[in-house]
């Protein structure tokens, strides 16, 4: 009998991305398995047209966990992958009942990292690759291969018709920016966005500004300092559509965010700004064409996924990175 895998992982955009993967090997080693993933119904757009996958179960979080427990417990599955491991995955394991599987998260490896700067990762295996830990049994194993996410052809028409409507990228390079983050620590500073713009439509190139509903106002002010060459197109599209829209673009310069995975996972380039979060977290771009901007500094990682104020108050893991290093990094990027 083919395997019949079922893969739970709630959030968020980054995460579930990086999990493609190991779908895309499961679906390789065992062409005729029925693959099954749960996740929070905003993200399940991401894997909606992903040929790896047999069904996408999108979790409203109105619904309980006891609930879509008795669901999944009938379906008999035979192999179950954690890939959140969290109280609530725990707590949707013990309704399901058999036996789960799930990948090394490194806690303490990290807490050592961020808070006495002491590095003990033994495993520097990137997430993605880690996920593999919990299809032990399955005979997979990661290739060269990057992300992936697939797009619909009316996806990336509207996509198209957006950028032509505005006359962006239609003869000029068009470069996407992403100005958003959840939390302050990993923004770059305004001030540099806007320069940086200025200086890529001085210099021949129009821009789109990406990213969601609650980047719209940071976004406009960073269109706004491109003039007629640069657009926003921030909370206009679902994920798949913003997918649709870098993969417009030439490269996309970008934070660590969900968003530079996107890219990442349509195949356009990246020049990532890393501030407080580190390279052995695992979620530096995953087999990319990318460059990544850090400064080495006696305060990084302050935080695994951010905050909300600098601890140390400078913020100089981003403020040191100037638009000069973006613009040289751009320069080098691979096509």
């Amino acid at each position: 009998m083919p395997p019949d895998i079922l893969i739970v992982r709630f959030s968020a955009i980054g995460d579930i991305l990086l999990m493609t993967p190991l779908l895309r090997a499961l679906r390789r080693r065992h062409p005729e398995a029925r693959v099954t993933v749960l996740t929070k119904a905003v993200f399940a757009p991401l894997l909606a047209h992903n040929p790896r996958v047999t069904e996408v179960i999108g979790w409203e979080e109105t619904r309980s966990l006891a609930s879509l427990g008795r669901e999944l417990k009938g379906r008999g599955f035979s192999h179950q992958l954690d890939l959140h491991g969290s109280l609530r995955s725990l707590a949707l394991r013990r309704r399901i009942g058999g036996r789960w599987t799930t990948y090394p998260k490194h806690r303490l490896a990290r807490a050592a990292l961020i808070r006495a700067k002491r590095d003990i990762y033994r495993d520097r295996r990137p997430t993605a690759e880690r996920y593999f830990d919990a299809a032990r049994g399955l005979d997979v194993a990661p290739d060269e291969g990057s992300l992936e996410m697939f797009l619909s052809r009316p996806t990336l028409g509207a996509a198209e018709q957006f950028l032509g409507e505005r006359g962006i990228g239609a003869v000029r390079q068009l470069i996407a920016v992403a100005p958003g983050a959840a939390h302050f620590t990993k923004r770059w500073p305004l001030h540099h966005w806007t320069a940086l713009v200025r200086r890529l439509v001085d210099a021949g190139n129009d821009i789109v500004v990406v990213g969601g509903p609650e980047d719209g106002a940071v976004a406009d002010t960073v269109a706004e300092a491109g003039g007629e060459r640069a657009v926003s197109a921030a909370g206009r599209f679902d994920l798949p559509g913003s997918a649709a829209v870098l993969k417009r673009a030439r490269a996309l310069i970008s934070g660590d965010t969900g968003v530079m995975h996107m890219a990442t996972a349509v195949g356009t380039p990246v020049v990532a700004l890393f501030g407080p979060t580190v390279e052995p977290f695992g979620f530096f771009p995953y087999h990319a064409k990318a460059t990544v901007l850090q400064r080495e500094l006696y305060c990084r990682p302050c935080s695994a996924f951010g905050g909300a104020q600098c601890p140390e108050v400078h913020h100089r893991c981003l403020q040191d990175l100037t638009p000069d290093d973006v613009l040289e990094a751009l320069r080098k990027l691979p096509r």
